[in-house]
């Protein structure tokens, strides 16, 4: 789809804008969907919720980028063709429509990991609480945004004196929108301050206690861009709306990126474990790994011949390796450095590190036959 206007200005800000929330976001989920699958093997609801919310935020951002590229960012003035200016009404209109419920999942997604850290019954209480008002709050704007106009193709037909139709007073989305915004810094203030009480209790020192909170705090972050927002909204009905409003544009994209990707990162601590872990095992790696990367007897390391051979008197000395009357029998068990979860969606804070690498344990006992008498 080629561009109808020039990306210049406040039109490519926005774009800009756009492309690095959108790789951000991409680079870290993939990050966390990594290390719930072939780390942790875990992937749970607020995974789930995660990717979706991407996947949202991904469409949010295509919305975005093609706007700029038909008018978002530019004053009236600036559109020599009605048809244009009523394509970026469009992009607008559904970039709108899918930021409300990016944000609110990745939000939902948030209380959702913190659910599996409450255990008393108030922290749980309110992590309902925010799941619920985020769905409600977010279904209520997505309504009144949807159903503004009648019929919903009003809102960017209106240009033309030809088309007949009706809206809601801007005045009256204004308020609705500072009331949504108001509810969004309360639901992201609490659940960047709920992980404090969580981990408060938790057995573990205090480095790694202010470490953990602060990780799951993480997603306060995006209360700032909404309170970054506030003042803009005042320009949503301004004569050049694609104009004035790229601000409100802008502060959205950051604050689901910054929610999408502070959700994300608190969830990589296993990775870095791992990561630590690989580079111990390779930095620190044994002349016999690789070399013997067969199983053999530890007792006969002594050389070469030795380890090839089976004769029992190498690792069995009290063995008659002549008696032809005795069977050594060999009992061996396996063991995996491997993180077990009792909940498919549960992260351990302090799991033990994780390792490639095995230990087999073999015993062996002697059997004799004995011939009885007749």
């Amino acid at each position: 789809m080629g561009a109808s206007m020039p990306l210049v200005g406040r039109s490519l800000a926005i774009f800009i804008v756009a492309i690095v929330m959108m790789s951000i976001s991409i680079v870290t989920v993939l990050l966390r969907t990594f290390v719930r699958l072939n780390i942790i093997h875990a992937f749970g609801w607020d995974d789930a919720l995660m990717v979706a919310a991407l996947i949202l935020f991904i469409l949010l951002n295509a919305c975005c980028m093609i706007g700029t590229m038909h008018g978002v960012g530019h004053t009236r003035t600036d559109f020599t063709s009605m048809e244009v200016y009523k394509k970026a009404l469009v992009w607008w209109w559904l970039g709108q429509m899918l930021y409300i419920w990016a944000s609110a999942v990745a939000k939902i997604s948030i209380a959702v990991a913190l659910l599996r850290l409450a255990i008393a019954k108030s922290y749980r209480v309110i992590l309902w609480s925010i799941i619920s008002v985020a769905i409600a709050i977010g279904l209520m704007f997505w309504l009144v945004l949807l159903l503004a106009c009648n019929p919903i193709y009003y809102f960017w037909e209106r240009v033309d004196e030809t088309s007949t139709g009706t809206c809601i007073p801007m005045s009256t989305i204004l308020d609705i929108a500072y009331f949504y915004s108001c509810v969004t810094i309360c639901c992201d203030v609490a659940l960047g301050l709920l992980p404090a009480f969580l981990v408060w209790k938790l057995q573990m020192n205090s480095r790694t206690k202010l470490a953990v909170g602060g990780i799951l705090g993480l997603g306060a972050i995006a209360a700032v861009a909404v309170i970054c927002r506030l003042p803009f909204l005042q320009f949503y009905p301004d004569e050049n709306f694609l104009y004035s409003t790229y601000q409100i544009a802008i502060w959205s994209l950051i604050e689901t990126g910054l929610g999408i990707t502070a959700g994300s990162l608190i969830t990589l601590r296993p990775l870095f474990r791992w990561l630590l872990d690989t580079n111990s095992t390779h930095n620190h790696k044994s002349p016999l790994q690789g070399k013997y990367s067969k199983p053999y007897r530890l007792s006969s390391l002594q050389s070469q011949a030795i380890r090839e051979s089976q004769n029992t008197k190498y690792w069995r000395p009290d063995v008659d390796p002549d008696n032809n009357k005795s069977t050594i029998v060999a009992v061996s068990s396996q063991r995996k450095n491997k993180l077990s979860l009792s909940n498919s969606s549960q992260e351990a804070l302090n799991p033990e590190p994780i390792s490639p690498n095995h230990v087999t344990i073999q015993k062996t006992f002697v059997q004799t036959v004995t011939e009885g008498k007749k």
